[in-house]
């Protein structure tokens, strides 16, 4: 899928979601949910262009591997459906394993918690991440995949799916428990996701998987749906409203740690 059409694909399943949440919300829109709007489709844009560029160089470099067998998938035969499910599964792995680094390493969660700062999980935070944190998932991706020799349209396939996906699993709807319940045995969606987005470090260590809840459950980084619905969303120490802009957030990570940040929070609001 070219750059344009995954824009064309992912603007409209964004204003359809955004809709939905218009008429079955998790939470009330408040002062904030509003506030964030404008920075959160900033850094969506801007995530839009540098994500076209990595993408792109990738496919190129699949095509480039194919063409000389080089990569696991490229040495043995496999039916086309078996190879694009090894693809998307191995690919959600590397997701997994970029996320968990992300959270454990300061230095990429720096730039993560631009992501995690958001005060109102909705549809909008998804694509509200730091140009470094792309680099970071990137790298990620392209080592697994070039290792792999993931074919070109399995990549896509797993790209797309993964997006959309993102954007389902941020949205402030309303949905029955039992059915989050049930399809998060699978996948990942709403409810379980919001856990990964509490002010509770036992919460947001949780939860990291993206298509599949299959790694967390097997890794034990699994926290049950059922909490998900009464969450308290961000970061202690960032809720200030010039952190919470466009320029603030891209500044974020080369301010001083996010943590020291948040203890001075803490102990100024202690009584």
């Amino acid at each position: 899928m070219s750059p344009t059409a995954y824009v064309l694909v992912m603007l409209p399943a964004m204003a359809l979601i955004a809709l939905l949440e218009a008429a079955i919300p998790l939470h009330a829109r408040g002062r904030q949910g509003r506030a964030h709007l404008g920075p959160n489709l900033a850094l969506t844009f801007i995530t839009f262009a540098t994500s076209a560029v990595f993408n792109v160089a990738l496919v190129l470099g699949l095509i480039w591997m194919q063409e000389r067998s080089l990569g696991l998938l490229n040495a043995v035969v496999l039916p086309p459906l078996a190879s694009v499910a090894v693809v998307v599964l191995v690919l959600d792995f590397s997701f997994y394993v970029a996320h968990v680094a992300m959270h454990k390493i300061r230095a990429f969660w720096r730039f993560h918690a631009v992501h995690h700062s958001d005060p109102e999980v909705d549809v909008t935070t998804t694509v509200r991440q730091h140009p470094g944190e792309g680099v970071i998932r990137y790298l990620f991706l392209a080592v697994f995949s070039f290792a792999l020799g993931a074919g070109p349209f399995a990549f896509g396939v797993y790209r797309l799916a993964s997006a959309l996906n993102g954007l389902l699993e941020h949205s402030n709807l309303r949905a029955p428990l039992w059915l989050d319940r049930a399809l998060s045995l699978i996948t990942t969606w709403p409810h379980m996701h919001k856990l990964h987005h509490s002010r509770v470090a036992a919460q947001t260590d949780t939860n990291y998987g993206n298509l599949f809840s299959l790694w967390d459950r097997v890794l034990g980084t699994y926290t049950p749906s059922r909490y998900g619905m009464n969450v308290s969303y961000g970061l202690d120490g960032l809720d200030d409203a010039a952190t919470q802009t466009t320029t603030g957030l891209l500044a974020l990570p080369f301010r001083e740690p996010i943590r020291a940040r948040a203890r001075r929070a803490s102990a100024l609001q202690a009584p």
